[in-house]
C-alpha cells in the first residue's frame, strides 16, 4: 500500500475519532445540563416556604390576597404589619418585601435594603414556626411547608425550560463545529441561560427563597450580562469580517467587563445600576459600529441581518432602561416594570440567541416568538412611560401603548425579517421568465450550457459572485451561515461525456448583492428550477430528435418516390424545355431532401447552394445575377435556420421572376458578429411596396423572418425597382 493511501486512511480514522469524541462530549454535557436542572428542581421542591401571596394596596401597606395555609384564610385582604419568629427579629412589612430581584433597582440604598430583607425572609422560612402580625394586633403562627414540584409555579417551569433549551442549543452549536466563533456563542447562551434560571427562582410563589440567593443574585446576574456583551463585541469585531486590530478590541472589552464585575463583587461601585446599564448599552452600540465597519469592508449579508437584530435589541433595552429610570420615584410602577418588563426583555433576548444559529433556516415559529417577545417588552415599557411622564390612567396608558407598539412591531418586523426570511424571493413570473430564457439559450448553444446555468442562478438570486467548484452535492445546500449557496449542476444528458468533474457545483455568495442571507427556501427553489431546466432541455431534445427522425423519413420518401417519378418524367419529356424544367425541379428536390436529412449546415456550404439555386432560376428567365456574400466566421445553421433562409431567398427571387419583369437581380449579404443582413434588389417595374397586399408569398417571407427573430422591409429603388432587406440579429451561437 502506497504512502498516500495510508495517509488518507489515517486522516479518515482521525476524523472518525474526532467526530466520536465530539458526540460523546455533546451527550455528556447535555446529560449534565438535564441532571443539573433536575437536581435544582428537587432542591427547590423540598425547600420550605410560606405559601402566601401579598400585593401592595398603598405605597406603604401590603395585604394578603392568597394563601395555602388554613390559619391565614380568615385574614385575607387584611394588611400585614410585620413578620418574624422566635429565632429571628421581626421584619416590618412594606411593599419592598415584594421585590425579589435587586438587579433592576435604581437606588443603591433601596437595593441593599431589598437584599437584606430577602436574606431575612430566607432565614425565616427555615424556622419551625413563623409569626405574622396583621392590623389590629392579630398574630397568626404558621409552619413553613415544602413547595413540592406542583408549587414551583408556571413561570418557573417556562423560564427554566427556556434556559435548558438555550443551554442545549449552545452545546450543540459549539460541538457541531468547534471554534472561537461558536465558543463565543456558547458563552453568550450559557450566560443568559444562567440569567433565566436566576429569574425562574425569583419567580417562585410564596415567601422564602433559597439561602444565599439574595446575596449572590445581583452579582451573578450582572456578571452574566457583562460576559454576554463582551462576547458579543468580540464576535462582531471578528465576524463576519475581521476588523483591523480586532484582537485588541476584544481584549479591551473583556478587560473592562471583568474589571467592573470585580468592583461589583467587592461593592466598590456607586450608582451601580446606572453604570451597569450604561456599560451594556455602550457595548451594544460598539458592537453595532463594528458590524457597520465590517459591512463597509465587505458586503456580507450576515453583518446586515445581525446589525438589524442588534438594533432591535438595543432599542428595546434602551426603552426598558428609560422606563425604569423615570419610574424610580414611583415604587409600585417601578416594581411592576422591574418584575414584568425585565422578564419579558430577557425572554426576548434569549429568543434572539436561539434564532441566530438558524438564520438561514425557515424557523417561522422561532422568528415570530422572538418578535412577539420584543413587542411585549416595548408595550410594557411604553405603558409605564405613559403613566410616569403623562400621568395617564391605567386603561388609557395601556390602550395607547398597545397601539404604538403594534405600529412599531409592524414596521420593525418588516424591516428585520425582509432580509432574514427570504420573503423577497423572485416572483413566479420572473422565475418562469428566467427559466424560459435559460432553456432557449441552452437549446440554441448547448456547448455553453454551464454558462447559461450560471447566468440563470445570477438572475434568480442576484449574488455578488457565482463560480464553479470541484464539489459533489446531491442537492442545493446553504453554507457559511447563509452567506453561500452551493448548487449542484443538473445532470444534462448532452454533458455526460464532456463535463469536467472539477466543475460539479456552483457556489453563490451574498444573495441580493449582499443584502440578505440565503435560506432553505432558496435552496429548494434552486433545486426545483434546475430540475425544471433539465427536464425542459431533455424534452426539447427529445422533441427535436423526433422531428429530425420525421424529417429524415420524409426526405427519404420524397427522394425514393417523388424523385424517381420526376426522373422518369424527365427522360420522357416531349420537349427540351420540359426536360430542362424537370431537371431543375429534380435538383430542387435533391437540395430539399438533403437539407431535411441533415442536422446542421455550414453557412459557407449553404451560401454556395443558395447561389447555384438562384443562378439556375434566373438563367431560365434570362435575368442577370450579381452575387455578393461576405462572412467573417463560419457557423453551423440548424435545420430551422437553414430552411427559413432558403425559403426566404427562393420566395424573393420567385417574386422578381413572376412580377417584376427585371433584367438584373442583386443579392448583397453580410454575416458579421453573429448577425445576418440580406438585400435582394431588382431593376423591374415594381412600385409603392407599402401598398402591396401581402398574400401567401410575401406574408410567408415575413413569417419566416419572425421565426428566426428577424424583420423584413421593402423599399422602392431609384430610378426603378424594389429592394427587400432582411435582418436577423443573431443567426447562430456556436462558431467553428
Amino acid at each position: 500500500m502506497g504512502r498516500p493511501a495510508m495517509t488518507a486512511r489515517w486522516q479518515e480514522a482521525l476524523q472518525r475519532g474526532w467526530m466520536g469524541w465530539r458526540l460523546r462530549a455533546l451527550a455528556a454535557l447535555a446529560l449534565i445540563g438535564c441532571l443539573g436542572l433536575f437536581a435544582l428542581l428537587r432542591v427547590l421542591a423540598q425547600s420550605p416556604h410560606l405559601a402566601v401571596q401579598f400585593q401592595a394596596s398603598s405605597p406603604t401597606v401590603i395585604e394578603l390576597v392568597a394563601t395555602g395555609h388554613t390559619e391565614l384564610r380568615p385574614h385575607l385582604n387584611q394588611h400585614l404589619v410585620s413578620i418574624g419568629s422566635t429565632q429571628h427579629s421581626s421584619i416590618i412589612a412594606d411593599p419592598s418585601l415584594l421585590r425579589r430581584a435587586p438587579r433592576f433597582v435604581v437606588d443603591d440604598l433601596k437595593r441593599l435594603g431589598i437584599q437584606a430583607q430577602q436574606s431575612a425572609l430566607a432565614q425565616l422560612a427555615l424556622a419551625p414556626e413563623v409569626s405574622l402580625v396583621f392590623e389590629g394586633g392579630h398574630t397568626v403562627r404558621v409552619m413553613p411547608m415544602p413547595r413540592g414540584f406542583g408549587g414551583l409555579g408556571a413561570l418557573f417551569w417556562l423560564l427554566s425550560s427556556l434556559a435548558l433549551v438555550l443551554y442545549l442549543i449552545a452545546v450543540a452549536v459549539f460541538f457541531s463545529r468547534p471554534g472561537v466563533k461558536n465558543l463565543l456563542y456558547a458563552v453568550m447562551a450559557c450566560s443568559q441561560s444562567c440569567n433565566l434560571i436566576m429569574m425562574a427562582i425569583e419567580a417562585l410563589p410564596g415567601w422564602g427563597l433559597p439561602i444565599g440567593l439574595a446575596d449572590t443574585n445581583l452579582w451573578l446576574r450582572t456578571v452574566c450580562d457583562l460576559v454576554t456583551v463582551a462576547a458579543i463585541l468580540q464576535a462582531f469585531v471578528m465576524h463576519p469580517v475581521p476588523l483591523r486590530n480586532w484582537s485588541a478590541m476584544a481584549a479591551t472589552g473583556w478587560l473592562v467587563a471583568l474589571s467592573y464585575a470585580g468592583l461589583v463583587l467587592i461593592g466598590g461601585v456607586a450608582s451601580q445600576w446606572w453604570w451597569t446599564q450604561a456599560l451594556l448599552l455602550g457595548y451594544s452600540i460598539a458592537a453595532l459600529l463594528a458590524l457597520t465597519l465590517s459591512r463597509r469592508h465587505e458586503p456580507h449579508p450576515a453583518s446586515l441581518v445581525l446589525r438589524r437584530i442588534g438594533v432591535a435589541a438595543t432599542v428595546t433595552l434602551t426603552l426598558l432602561t428609560l422606563s425604569i429610570a423615570l419610574a424610580d420615584d414611583k415604587a409600585q410602577t417601578q416594581h411592576l416594570i422591574a418584575t414584568i418588563g425585565s422578564v419579558i426583555w430577557y425572554v426576548f433576548f434569549a429568543s434572539l440567541l436561539l434564532l441566530v444559529p438558524f438564520l438561514s433556516r425557515s424557523q417561522h415559529v422561532m422568528r415570530e416568538f422572538a418578535m412577539l417577545a420584543g413587542f411585549s417588552t416595548v408595550a410594557t415599557s411604553l405603558d409605564l412611560l405613559f403613566i410616569t411622564i403623562f400621568a395617564f390612567g391605567q386603561f388609557t396608558s395601556l390602550t395607547l401603548a398597545l397601539f404604538v407598539s403594534l405600529a412599531l412591531y409592524a414596521g420593525a418586523r418588516q424591516w428585520i425579517m425582509s432580509h432574514l426570511t427570504g420573503k423577497d424571493i423572485v416572483s413566479v413570473e420572473r422565475t418562469f421568465e428566467c427559466l424560459y430564457r435559460a432553456a432557449r439559450a441552452v437549446e440554441s448553444s448547448p456547448q455553453h450550457t454551464l454558462d447559461h446555468v450560471g447566468r440563470l442562478l445570477l438572475d434568480l438570486f442576484e449574488p455578488l459572485e457565482v463560480r464553479r467548484i470541484a464539489r459533489e452535492a446531491r442537492d442545493s445546500i446553504v453554507a457559511a451561515n447563509g452567506s453561500m449557496l452551493v448548487v449542484p449542476l443538473p445532470a444534462f444528458a448532452h454533458l455526460r461525456d464532456t463535463l469536467n468533474p472539477a466543475e460539479g457545483a456552483y457556489v453563490l455568495r451574498y444573495a441580493r448583492r449582499g443584502r440578505r442571507l440565503f435560506t432553505l427556501d432558496d435552496a429548494r427553489l434552486a433545486n426545483r428550477v434546475l430540475e425544471q431546466l433539465r427536464s425542459a432541455v431533455a424534452y426539447d431534445r427529445a422533441v427535436e430528435q423526433g422531428r429530425s427522425e420525421e424529417r429524415t423519413r420524409l426526405a427519404q420518401d420524397l427522394h425514393d418516390d417523388i424523385g424517381a417519378r420526376l426522373l422518369t418524367l424527365m427522360y420522357k419529356a416531349p420537349t427540351p424545355e420540359m426536360e430542362e424544367y424537370l431537371r431543375h425541379t429534380l435538383q430542387d428536390l435533391k437540395t430539399l431532401t438533403r437539407g431535411l436529412a441533415s442536422q446542421d449546415h455550414l453557412l459557407t456550404n449553404a451560401v454556395g447552394e443558395w447561389k447555384v439555386d438562384i443562378s439556375q432560376r434566373l438563367a431560365a428567365s434570362h435575368c442577370e445575377l450579381h452575387w455578393a456574400f461576405r462572412v467573417d466566421a463560419d457557423v453551423n445553421l440548424n435545420v430551422v435556420q437553414w430552411s427559413g433562409i432558403t425559403r426566404i431567398l427562393r420566395e424573393l427571387v420567385n417574386n422578381v421572376i413572376a412580377h417584376a419583369n427585371a433584367t438584373r437581380v442583386e443579392v448583397d449579404a453580410v454575416f458579421e458578429r453573429g448577425a445576418l443582413r440580406i438585400c435582394v434588389s431588382d431593376d423591374g417595374h415594381g412600385k409603392s411596396p407599402a401598398s402591396w397586399s401581402h398574400g401567401l408569398g410575401l406574408g410567408g417571407v415575413r413569417k419566416r423572418a419572425r421565426v428566426l427573430g428577424g424583420q423584413v422591409q421593402w423599399t422602392e429603388r431609384q430610378p426603378q425597382g424594389i429592394q427587400c432587406e432582411v435582418r436577423i440579429p443573431r443567426i447562430a451561437e456556436g462558431r467553428r
